[in-house]
């Protein structure tokens, strides 16, 4: 029978197992290092049970092979020296690079804006950490650390939450295929949140201005698209063709990259709003013979919209102002919410409720001037007609309440106005006395 041998060190007690002779001729000593005496006895009769089965050549009851499963990998290895176990098959050695550049190169449904943001990703991971470790090597410690490295380059929240996000999917998919056994980023925040300071409502004044500072008609609709018809820019601009506006429906038909993988998401219906439509007139009435897109090949997807836009901006006398076309997209989406109810106006512009009220709708000066104006409270409503509160008379005493007296059966048919008394109201517990 094996035996429990305590030992008692710096580090406070530690247990280990001994073979018997007729275990082991040798007496081999297993440590277990710092483990409850329980423990110990535990490990003794896992360590007896492996010997029994291995010189009857009996399988491995449920219960050992769970405890073995939990055990490290240098009492497992241990065991294995000694026979007791068969070799865990280990996990093939894979490094970070081969992985992450094999997952990417082999993505081959996803579309070249998400191939570039992965690869971006990638660049930002191996800029933190060594790209020859082992993929199974990188810990959530490691997480929170390039975490927190981006945090100290002074990125912003979302910037860093969306980077861990795409690496999140890198370890995943190295889950799901066996090269580790936990996710290293399950633990680090992924989810965008909203951020207020970078949101600013682009007023009808401001836009007209860098309406007017375009230096042509496509700019000039770029901006109306924008701003009054709540395209996202550039998604949704390039594959707006001539054929999806309804000049006689007075609509137009949106196709959204970013949710075409949803069924029914692949386009949305929006209104041809009376602001948008002398620019798309403007437009139509001067493209090229044969145009089929609304904007033309000039401004491909390669076109630095961002830095132009702030030329036109700047030159219209006004300072550039973060988020550049989704603080447009988002000054749309605020006013609209105002008229129309908000799942209504969340199907025209292709979000949902949630996301809107979290990412998009604004509070705005209008909204303060409005609400200490004449009926501002109520949009479109005049003060007079709100109900006037009387003020009671002075020195009244009690306040007394019209009541009739219908309180029996009997009394109903003579109920009249004689029977209009004056009671003071309590409320239903009986009157006491004293």
């Amino acid at each position: 029978m094996a035996s429990i041998e305590p030992r008692n060190n710096k580090n406070g007690k530690t247990y280990r197992i001994r073979l018997s002779d007729g275990e082991s001729a040798n007496r081999p000593r297993i440590g277990f290092g710092r483990i409850t005496k329980r423990q110990a006895e535990t490990a003794k009769v896992n360590v007896e049970n492996l010997v029994k089965a291995n010189n009857s050549g009996g399988e491995i009851s449920i219960a050992v092979q769970s405890w073995l499963n939990n055990l490290s990998d240098p009492i497992r290895k241990h065991l294995e020296s000694l026979g007791l176990v068969e070799p865990m098959k280990r996990k093939t050695e894979v490094t970070l690079a081969a992985w992450i550049d094999g997952y990417i190169e082999g993505r081959t449904d996803i579309k070249p804006n998400t191939k570039r943001n992965m690869l971006g990703a990638r660049n930002d991971l191996f800029g933190f950490c060594n790209s020859s470790m082992s993929i199974a090597d990188f810990s959530a410690y490691d997480a929170e650390e390039f975490r927190r490295y981006q945090l100290n380059q002074g990125l912003a929240e979302n910037t860093i939450r969306r980077r861990c996000k795409r690496i999140k999917q890198f370890f995943s998919a190295a889950r799901k295929k066996r090269l580790i056994d936990e996710n290293p980023f399950d633990g680090i925040p992924t989810s965008t949140v909203s951020n207020s300071k970078r949101l600013q409502f682009i007023s009808h004044e401001d836009i007209q201005k860098v309406l007017d500072a375009c230096p042509d008609n496509e700019w000039r609709l770029i901006f109306a698209l924008a701003r009054y018809g709540g395209l996202r820019i550039p998604s949704e601009l390039y594959g707006l063709t001539w054929d999806d506006i309804l000049w006689d429906k007075k609509r137009f038909v949106v196709h959204s990259p970013k949710t075409e993988h949803i069924e029914g998401k692949e386009t949305r219906i929006c209104p041809l709003f009376p602001e948008l439509e002398p620019y798309l007139m403007e437009a139509f009435q001067q493209a090229h013979p044969g145009q089929k897109r609304v904007i033309a090949v000039n401004l491909n997807i390669s076109s630095n919209l961002r830095t132009q836009a702030h030329r036109i901006i700047k030159r219209a006398g006004l300072k550039p102002w973060e988020k550049t076309f989704q603080n447009l997209r988002s000054s749309r989406e605020t006013e609209l919410v105002e008229d129309f109810p908000v799942h209504v106006v969340t199907g025209w512009l292709g979000n949902s409720p949630d996301i809107a009220r979290k990412h998009y709708l604004q509070t705005h000066e209008e909204h303060f001037q409005r609400a200490v104006e004449k009926g501002g409270l109520i949009r479109g409503q005049n003060t007079a007609a709100l109900p006037s509160i009387e003020p009671q008379a002075e020195n009244s005493g009690v306040d007394f309440t019209p009541c009739f007296a219908t309180a029996y059966d009997n009394m109903r048919e003579d109920t009249n106005q004689d029977n209009l008394y004056l009671i003071p109201p309590r409320g239903i517990e009986p009157l006491s006395h004293g």
